[in-house]
């Protein structure tokens, strides 16, 4: 592999010149940057690198935020569960709350913008029936109903940005500012938020890329009276609250949000819900805002020659890179952080901007780069997880962030950065811009679609969580799978059918959440057209609780395409004979070991037309069934290794009744995978492991090679035609 130079960008600090020059060369560095808490001095500024630069737009500018604490950005927030116990109930609407983030909103009246909700019935308590005692934060109801729960949605100022608070307690930043975070919404805010940027960019003639961190506002991010993280959802608007927007809501959508379709019983609309009409027009109508308003400031930078990127991550929502509006606001390029394939496919994928970038981990922060531990180990975790998807879909650029005096002191680190930018720039270098080889189409349905292109069952940016790394594991599998990936709705299959190109859909989830797909499973419409589909040829993976909802007998609406259903406890009394396991199966066929996460009880077969292939004490684990010419697989969850993504391959290719097409370009061990590139006549053969790894591959005329590869190689070949 040949030293080449570029598609890098370090981040540094002041008084770091030499060793910036050093780790520049080293690493082939062409850009700098600075980050949240470090500045770049001017002897740096002037080496031979684009700069880079963090702009805060709606925060690090207290003495304005100062002069206007009615615009500070607000949320609702909702309080714990309060039983009364006879006709009064006191609240302390803010306990369990960390009062240095967040204060209650006097300002406006509570009895207007506030609700008290009786959580035993679901009723709204009439506001003449409580009252708030401002100098002690709570709210009192007077006609309380005994032993009934009840709680308080209540609208606050967010007076401490919660990634400024994080990377405060994180660095024990000590008696430095809070930043405090402003609306662009209110006038004032508005103009600054411009006036200021337009001033910046003359000031800082050196700075070639703007990079928004981010925009207005902050994914949902709560601390509690511990300072500890109390709710973080990374997809959560509940920041983009305030009355002015609530009344422009109402002016533009015809009528007025409840406190109720924000704080949502306290699940917040995560992700992981259903959303409701409500709510997807609250979405709608803010990034139509925030689209609008980030094209003025993209404006303003064009305007001075410079470009304008955005981080995906702190104050992104809004901005949805797969949403309707994003490529209107004119963005030059993404940057975000990459956790995993999955990440890095959410990141390289994203459509209307010139290039992308991904920051790679371990940040260089104190937690990770402290004496007695060795960041190159994550960092090696961190390339192989996102190399398989780079090889799918490569990303323009990566590089680093933090401290770089820190990642410095580990020169093994040091060494492994060194190697990983070098075999980036040879895989971009080779297949950027060249269309992959895939086997099939497939098609993610769940109720969000196309906005949460590779943001299935993520509850933080790049994290897993139990009763999500079952699920998680699939478009982990996907992201460097020689597949085609899309990720469609139920609207979708209502209003167009399945796309004709899909061969196989996977829908998985819990049941009731947004990625099953809850109420959407009792539409007729949904239901036929994909038992028509899957009739005439489709194949359908289901995972975990795919198609689940209670009604007219059935769990899983789709028990007779999967051939499997789920007993609730109802049917107890009918027999389950079918549990014989099938000698073999083609998905199961290099597989050995078997991970299903969590899992799923009490699945059974519904006739002996289902194929079983694994079968345990608490039910069925994996099994198929052919449903007309086509065939439907289930699976109990797919928590990701390469023994996971092997199955869920083969169940693909089951599925899609293309088992024939198995050998052609691929590896007969599941620690290796083969890429090819047909158009320029090369494949790559990569070992995802840190051992040697001993493989046959298949080319795309099927004909078998053994190749030995070093740990963590890439080894590249040229594709032999046959005359």
């Amino acid at each position: 592999m040949n030293k080449s130079t570029g598609r890098v960008t370090l981040p540094s600090e002041q008084n770091f010149l030499n060793e910036t020059k050093e780790l520049m060369e080293r690493w082939g560095a062409d850009a700098l940057r600075d980050s949240d808490g470090t500045k770049l001095d001017d002897e740096i500024k002037q080496l031979d690198a684009k700069i880079y630069t963090t702009y805060f737009v709606a925060r690090g500018n207290n003495e304005f935020a100062e002069q206007h604490p009615e615009e500070t950005q607000q949320l609702y927030l909702m309080s714990q569960f309060n039983t009364a116990k006879d006709k009064s109930l006191e609240i302390d609407f803010l306990k369990g709350y960390f009062e240095d983030q967040i204060k209650p909103d006097y300002i406006h009246n509570p009895k207007e913008w506030w609700e008290v909700i009786n959580r035993t019935t679901g009723d709204v308590v009439d506001p003449a029936n409580w009252e708030v005692k401002q100098e002690t934060n709570q709210v009192i109801i007077n006609q309380a109903e005994p032993w009934h729960e009840y709680t308080v949605s209540f609208l606050a100022y967010m007076i401490w940005d919660p990634t400024h608070m994080y990377n405060h307690i994180t660095n024990n930043w000590g008696d430095k500012p809070h930043d405090i975070p402003f609306d662009a919404r209110q006038p004032f805010s508005n103009q600054f938020m411009k006036d200021y940027l337009e001033n910046w960019l003359k000031e800082n003639p050196d700075t070639d890329v703007v990079r928004f961190t981010t925009f207005f506002y902050h994914f949902t991010l709560i601390f509690d009276n511990l300072g500890k993280e109390k709710f973080v959802d990374w997809f959560g608007y509940g920041a983009s609250v305030s009355v002015a927007a609530l009344e422009a809501f109402a002016q533009e959508k015809g009528y007025r949000l409840r406190p109720e379709d924000i704080v949502d019983r306290g699940y917040y609309n995560s992700s992981f819900r259903v959303p409701t009409k409500a709510y997807l027009d609250y979405i709608d109508f803010i990034q139509q805002f925030v689209a609008k308003e980030v094209k003025e400031l993209v404006s303003l930078v064009h305007d001075q020659d410079k470009e304008a990127m955005m981080f995906l991550g702190d104050n992104w929502i809004g901005t949805e890179p797969y949403g309707e509006y994003f490529k209107e606001t004119g963005i030059d390029a993404v940057v975000g952080s990459v956790g995993d394939g999955t990440t890095l496919r959410l990141i390289s994928d994203i459509p209307h901007v010139s290039y992308t970038e991904g920051r790679f981990l371990p940040y260089f922060f104190p937690d990770t780069f402290y004496e007695g531990n060795n960041p190159a180990i994550e960092a090696n975790e961190n390339w192989l997880a996102a190399r398989r998807a780079l090889m799918r879909s490569p990303l323009d650029r990566i590089g680093y962030g933090g401290y770089l005096s820190l990642a410095y002191k580990f020169p093994e680190f040091v060494d492994y950065v060194e190697k990983v930018t070098d075999e980036f720039r040879d895989i971009y270098d080779t297949i950027k811009g060249v269309k992959p080889y895939t086997g099939l189409n497939v098609a993610v349905l769940n109720a969000w679609g196309k906005i949460r292109t590779w943001q299935t069952h993520m509850v933080a940016h790049g994290k897993w969580y139990k009763q999500a790394y079952s699920y998680h594991g699939i478009t982990e599998a996907l992201s460097g799978m020689a597949v085609d990936v899309s990720f469609i709705s139920f609207d979708d299959i209502i209003n167009n059918g399945v796309p004709e190109e899909v061969d196989v859909i996977i829908n998985a989830g819990d049941a009731g959440t947004s990625f099953s797909g809850g109420e959407h499973w009792k539409n007729e419409k949904v239901t036929a057209t994909l038992r028509e589909w899957v009739y005439n040829g489709g194949g359908l993976i289901g995972v975990g609780e795919p198609s689940a909802i209670h009604h007219q007998g059935r769990y899983f609406q789709l028990a007779n395409v999967l051939g499997v259903d789920k007993e609730l406890g109802y049917s107890l009394s009918t027999n389950k004979y079918f549990t014989e396991e099938a000698d073999s199966h083609f998905i199961t066929e290099d597989v050995s070991t078997f991970n299903f996460g969590e899992g799923m009880k009490n699945v059974y077969a519904l006739s002996e037309d289902t194929d079983i292939i694994v079968h345990t004490e608490d039910g069925i684990h994996l099994s198929s069934t052919t449903f007309g010419e086509g065939r439907g697989v289930y699976i109990a969850g797919i928590p990701y290794s390469y023994e996971n993504t092997r199955l869920l391959l083969r169940a693909i290719y089951y599925s899609a009744g293309k088992e024939e097409q198995w050998k052609i370009w691929q590896s007969s061990n599941l620690n290796c995978e083969v890429h090819a590139y047909p158009s320029i006549n090369k494949y790559a053969i990569i070992n995802n492991s840190n051992v040697e790894q001993v493989t046959d591959v298949y080319d795309g005329n099927g004909n078998k090679s053994t190749i030995t590869l070093q740990p963590s190689e890439i080894k590249w070949e040229e594709e032999q035609h046959e005359g």
